[in-house]
């Protein structure tokens, strides 16, 4: 075999290599038929949770869908997601920043119950009204550590209220084992290396 031949042979081998991936790909694929509204959760300790929840967002407004998001903690300051929606698609995405800020700017747990709370009910009102594809509710998963609200009911509500193809994105760290059982989706962002660490402050555009 001289070198002009081998190029050739190695691409009829990578060819019916991927051919045979194709196929045995194409078989799983005709057994994938079901649609439902998926239950979503986004936790762990690395970056990324919301950024990846909101591109669920904005993939449902590119496609036309009605979908609507409730943030539970962040509420201190402004985001670029959230400017964004308002500004250019509040008519196919609500948008409710419920929170005031992370329980450690706020130091007052009374009212961070009380604005929990009050996340959850319009929560719980967005996910009722079937025109909404997906729901996002942002750091529940915070809410529900600190004891803000049940996870039993959250649970409970998404086991039994839920409409069938709605799906809605929990995110946040420490999400309860409960969520985790219930959920058809669960992501674990892992933290490898952040700048934080190194002394490099929330930067906008990266964090916000």
């Amino acid at each position: 075999m001289n070198d002009e031949t081998k190029p050739a042979i190695d691409s009829e081998r990578h060819a019916a290599k991927m051919a045979k991936k194709k196929a045995a790909r194409d078989k799983i694929m005709a057994t994938k038929t079901d649609e439902k509204g998926l239950i979503i959760v986004h936790t762990g300790k690395g970056k990324g949770k919301s950024t990846a929840a909101f591109g669920m967002i904005f993939r449902h407004i590119a496609h036309g869908r009605k979908c609507a998001v409730v943030q539970f903690i962040k509420g201190g300051m402004e985001t670029g997601e959230r400017n964004l929606i308002k500004e250019r698609f509040a008519d196919i995405c609500s948008f409710y920043t419920m929170g005031e800020g992370f329980t450690w700017e706020t130091q007052n747990r009374e009212r961070d119950i009380a604005m929990a709370q009050a996340a959850w009910e319009k929560a719980k009102e967005l996910i009722r009204d079937e025109t909404n594809t997906m729901v996002l509710l942002d750091e529940i998963n915070i809410a529900i550590r600190y004891d803000y609200l049940d996870v039993n009911e959250v649970v409970e509500f998404l086991k039994t209220e839920k409409p069938y193809m709605t799906h809605v994105v929990l995110t946040g760290r420490n999400a309860a084992e409960e969520l985790i059982e219930v959920a058809d989706l669960v992501t674990e962002m892992e933290l490898v290396k952040h700048p934080f660490r190194s002394g490099i402050k929330a930067q906008i555009g990266v964090e916000y």
